[in-house]
């Protein structure tokens, strides 16, 4: 087998009285794809940085082969010195490096490079990260928390982008379907060490339960062991003296073992108090709409959500996902329509920007606002054990809320939210940088809750898990709601336009609930007839051709080779996208005149 092209050994790392990794070690070989698992403050990040070069670790050896390049990609990258996004990624380049490359890369993620830093949101701060990390096409790729801000049409095709590289790939992310679909082997960084495990991260979870159980099998022998030699101590029959004294020795490295034995860390406790019994509607929005100047963000969309919901909202950046949010919770006024929200709601929530956290508060602060106590819907709790139920340590009860990490932070902001009784939770983003224990615990939590549920999320395996219904944003301000998981709404638009007559004479007949307004007969000439028809194979053809023009456009070297080239494709690709759309919007027209016919 080759030799590694990057190799970090024996890795000690502390901070503070806190060590981080104690013999850490990992070897990347050429074309690996590898992801990086473990709880919150388990070390991960440090490793990348050890890797990248960029930390020195107390001690433990880093090689790197010589000649090989690498590129970290940081979980919040440093603009200052640059007025220009432009300048921030060119200066990502080495001699020899291809700067057209870098261009293309920043066209791809709708960035045009002349963007001043000072006023990019987090989103385009993190496209801009990712066109300076993967321009080089360097050895090895470390990316850490890669779709962090991200949505999720940037997700899907940051995928197919490092899917097509050569490139080693060292990945943190909290985004399962992510991490399974680019992983091949996964290193595990648990209380210090690292573990690997020769699989994608697909097979992770069962192989550390397995390991868990393991461990915890040999604890219980350790233990009866220990009591079965105290017992010979206190009542064997004396032996030489030499040979007593053996055993007692051997007792007390027994005892040292089960001593210093460090257990995975525990999870943490989410209980919510529940608000007053809410009405079966908890909110009813008939007509919506609200625009900025020529912009409209939302265009007479109608829903009702009732009491149990679980609601997902999904949609590019800036396509108004916030926006629609607020409207239906009622902290912001639609131009049009109205919204009406039910009686006895007990609202809790939670942004993405974490607005409600001072960065001057101390942990204790942020939970009490000064006392001792945290006062709770269900009576009070002294704050030691309620950080305790966070996975805090009375150490860091002083600790400033600036210096704690992205995942002690969500962490932090689901302990101020639980802490209130609500029987509507209203969640922003509140999968960001929680590790995949902490995930796995609010899934489960969201999934049992009696009240109601609406979150903004680009986590499609969360979304799978949690949802009982998606509201996507469609084109020019539209939304709809589809029944189901982000995989069944994706599953419901792409068969839509597939649809046969006979599917469609079937939905017509249909009885329609009490509720629902019988729609007006209409008769479709006979040239809608046939556009409703012949529309799903021009369809299919249009979307073939999409498909043609990006595997034209994803040849990294097209923009500098053939640059005439690479403009009638982008030319043409953004015609077909607007045809495309057209014709969709065309074939749902008929064929809801053809169900009320």
């Amino acid at each position: 087998m080759a030799p590694p092209i990057l190799h970090v050994r024996d890795i000690e790392q502390s901070f503070g009285n806190t060590q981080v990794l104690d013999g850490a070690e990992c070897a990347l070989h050429a074309g690996e794809r590898l992801c990086v698992v473990g709880r919150n403050g388990s070390g991960k990040s440090t490793l990348l940085k050890v890797m990248a070069g960029l930390l020195e670790p107390d001690d433990g050896s880093v090689f790197v082969q010589p000649g090989t390049t690498i590129r970290y990609l940081p979980q919040e990258p440093d603009f200052t010195g640059f007025e220009r996004v432009g300048d921030y990624v060119e200066a990502g380049l080495a001699p020899g490096d291809d700067a057209h490359r870098a261009q293309t890369l920043l066209y791809a993620l709708g960035l045009t490079g002349e963007e001043d830093p000072k006023l990019i949101s987090g989103g385009e701060a993190r496209r801009a990260a990712l066109a300076r990390t993967l321009a080089p096409k360097p050895d090895v790729l470390l990316l850490d928390e890669p779709t962090n801000h991200l949505d999720l049409p940037t997700i899907e095709w940051l995928e197919q982008e490092l899917s097509s590289l050569s490139s080693a790939l060292v990945l943190i992310s909290h985004d399962r379907r992510f991490s399974e679909r680019l992983s091949r082997k996964t290193l595990w960084v648990d209380r210090g060490q690292c573990r690997m495990l020769g699989k994608g991260f697909a097979a992770f979870e069962d192989w550390r339960d397995e390991v868990l159980e393991k461990e915890e099998l040999e604890q219980h022998k350790l233990a009866r062991k220990i009591v079965r030699e105290e017992h010979w101590l206190r009542y064997g029959v004396t032996a030489r003296r030499k040979r007593n004294m053996r055993r007692v020795k051997n007792l007390q490295e027994l005892r040292s073992q089960k001593r210093d034995f460090e257990g995975p860390k525990g999870n943490i406790t989410l209980n919510v108090a529940e608000g007053r019994g809410a009405g079966k509607i908890i909110i009813e929005a008939k007509h919506i709409g609200k625009a900025y100047g020529d912009k409209t963000l939302v265009k007479d969309f109608s829903c009702r959500l009732t009491r149990g919901s679980r609601i997902g909202i999904v949609g590019p950046n800036g396509a108004g996902k916030t926006t629609l949010l607020n409207m239906l919770i009622g902290e912001m006024a639609p131009d049009t329509g109205t919204v009406k929200v039910g009686s006895n709601i007990d609202l809790v929530s939670m942004d993405q920007n974490r607005s409600q956290l001072n960065p001057d508060w101390s942990l204790k602060e942020a939970l009490t606002n000064g006392g001792d106590m945290v006062d709770l819907a269900t009576g009070s709790k002294h704050v030691m054990a309620y950080m305790k139920d966070f996975l805090f340590t009375p150490d860091q009860a002083g600790t400033p809320v600036s210096v704690l990490s992205g995942g002690e932070k969500a962490r932090l902001m689901l302990a101020r939210s639980l802490a209130l009784p609500g029987n509507f939770l209203v969640l922003d983003e509140p999968t960001n940088d929680l590790d995949l224990e902490t995930l796995d615990l609010l899934q489960s939590f969201l999934s049992d809750y009696a009240g109601t549920v609406m979150l903004v999320s680009h986590d499609r395996d969360f979304l799978d898990r949690v949802t009982t219904s998606i509201i996507v944003h469609e084109e020019q301000g539209r939304w709809r709601e589809y029944p189901g998981g982000y995989s069944d709404m994706l599953r419901q638009r792409k068969v839509a336009p597939g649809n046969n007559k006979k599917q469609s004479q079937k939905a017509g007949k249909s009885k329609p609930k009490p509720s629902d307004k019988k729609p007006a007969k209409t008769k479709l000439t006979f040239k809608d007839q046939h556009a409703l028809k012949t529309l799903p194979g021009e369809i299919a053809a249009m979307e073939k051709r999409i498909q043609k023009m990006d595997i034209i456009l994803a040849d990294p070297d097209l923009f500098t080779t053939d640059r005439k080239r690479f403009d009638q494709a982008s030319a043409a690709l953004i015609d077909a996208a607007g045809k495309l759309e057209d014709m969709e919007l065309r074939w749902l027209e008929l064929d809801e005149l053809a169900g009320g016919a």
